[in-house]
């Protein structure tokens, strides 16, 4: 187990096809104090061959945690979180969903399909930026999360 003076950098795969939803959640990463390396794909397809270590990604880290938008081009959000939660491989990475949508369909759906939770992006950068810190926080100095992916 990951114990919280652990010096390794974080791994995190964020999924997004924003460019300025990427650019404030990169720079309120850089605001937290764990150490991570950031890592980003944008559509559906590419985060499953970053996860899969499969093309280009061939040699990507497992990350540690996914920030998965649900409103993707190539593969929707849904698909990827249901092929995510579905692999004996990949399903323990924690998944947290974070997109503009707050209809309540898709809060039931991303939970039925077993998302680690789910936050609605917030407007403005202060309280966006507080977000990413409480999920920062929560993620890499709260909780212990497996070492291990693998089954």
């Amino acid at each position: 187990m990951i114990g919280l003076t652990e010096a390794r950098a974080r791994q995190i795969l964020l999924v997004d096809d924003s460019p300025g939803d990427v650019r404030l959640i990169r720079e309120a990463l850089r605001e937290t104090a764990v150490a991570k390396e950031l890592h980003v794909v944008t559509d559906g397809e590419d985060a499953m061959l970053f996860l899969r270590r499969a093309g280009r990604h061939a040699t990507a880290p497992t990350p540690d945690l996914i920030l998965l938008d649900l409103n993707l081009p190539r593969k929707d959000g849904r698909e990827v979180l249901e092929e995510i939660k579905s692999d004996a491989r990949l399903r323990r990475i924690p998944v947290i969903v974070l997109t503009t949508s707050q209809n309540e369909r898709d809060v039931r759906t991303s939970y039925d399909l077993h998302a680690n939770c789910y936050v609605p992006k917030p407007i403005d950068y202060d309280h966006f930026a507080s977000v990413i810190a409480a999920i920062d926080t929560f993620w890499f100095t709260i909780v212990t999360l497996p070492t291990e992916q693998d089954p």
